[in-house]
């Protein structure tokens, strides 16, 4: 997704210069007298309609490819990530529960073999 991001940024960076570009190239012209003030408007219009159609048919296009890829690839989507993120937490919270309570029963299963191991001898003397 980074890469859509940066890549459509790089696209209006691009589309500013141009733009920018075309208004002082016609700034100049309208200044030295080639072309009058209502000409230059309608060319730096034009431009901007012309800007405005190409980016979104760009859109589009960098959109269809993108889905396609996308599909291709069958990435996880943010809510799915989320949806693994919280059972995994889930699953080691479980866990951990589960040690406590094994520790806690291996201390009593230890006390009663050690509890066992002591009166055994003391059985036998009888």
């Amino acid at each position: 997704m980074d890469l859509f991001k940066n890549v459509i940024y790089a696209g209006v960076g691009l589309a500013s210069m141009a733009a920018e570009k075309v208004q002082a190239t016609v700034n100049d012209l309208v200044e030295k007298g080639k072309i009058s003030d209502d000409e230059g408007k309608k060319i730096v219009d034009e431009f901007f309609e012309t800007t405005d159609d190409k980016k979104e048919e760009i859109e589009s296009k960098f959109k269809t490819a993108f889905d396609s890829f996308a599909k291709k690839f069958e990435f996880a989507k943010k809510s799915e990530l989320k949806e693994l993120e919280t059972r995994i937490e889930e699953l080691e919270a479980e866990l951990a529960r589960m040690k406590e309570g094994e520790g806690d029963s291996k201390k009593v299963t230890t006390k009663k073999v050690k509890k066992a191991e002591d009166e055994a001898p003391a059985q036998e003397s009888h």
